[in-house]
């Protein structure tokens, strides 16, 4: 994996791993693993002008972990999201989106997201609470997190891999945009929801 050039993730949801008892573990000890980013997706949903949700994604991200999967201890993680990559599918949305009214990229180029515990919920659920910096302002985030799959890659790479689900609701207000709140033209609250597969990195001791 290429070295982040910032940071966030995983991933902030990266975290989700330690969550579930992982079944045939082909190793006892840590293991650092590699967001894949060519199977990584991230979805932002907000309200526009109380009409319709507008959703969005960004399409540069970087991120790995290291974790253990015998003791189920997530040992460190780290995500990171270029915010002039961010996408709407509409140009003109987009460049202000990277304005100053929004994630002043210039300013900011990076979105990150740095693991900082967890807490089992369920067989292969959890909670990822992480730092979330963006605008120079660093809030703990909580991920709701699902491991869906931890298995030797049916193709291609053929490594072993672990597949995460990863969703959060947070105010952007809280870092400081505030654009279009007063009137209500654009919402506070939006929704995140993340997918992606991390490769084990069998060349790491």
């Amino acid at each position: 994996m290429k070295q982040s050039e910032s940071f966030f993730l995983k991933p902030a949801f990266v975290a989700c791993i330690v969550l579930a008892p992982l079944a045939n573990v082909a190793n006892a000890a840590p293991a650092k693993f590699e967001v894949d980013d060519e199977h990584f997706s991230m979805v932002f949903e907000i309200m526009h002008i109380g009409y319709a949700p507008v959703m969005g994604m960004f399409r540069k991200v970087e991120g790995e972990f290291v974790y253990d999967e015998e003791t189920r201890e997530l040992i460190s993680g780290k995500l990171a999201f270029k915010s002039n990559s961010v996408f709407t599918n509409h140009e003109k949305r987009d460049d202000h989106l990277t304005n100053k009214d929004f994630l002043n990229s210039s300013k900011y180029p990076d979105i990150t997201f740095t693991v900082t515990s967890f807490e089992t919920t369920g067989e292969s659920t959890g909670v990822v609470v992480g730092d979330l910096n963006m605008l120079g302002t660093t809030r703990p985030v909580e991920l709701d997190v699902t491991l869906n799959k931890a298995a030797e890659y049916p193709f291609g790479h053929e490594e072993y891999t672990l597949g995460i689900s990863a969703e959060t609701t947070l105010k952007r207000s809280d870092w400081g945009m505030t654009y279009g709140l007063d009137p209500a033209l654009v919402g506070d609250e939006v929704n995140l929801r993340f997918g992606f597969e991390a490769i084990k990195d069998s060349g790491w001791f």
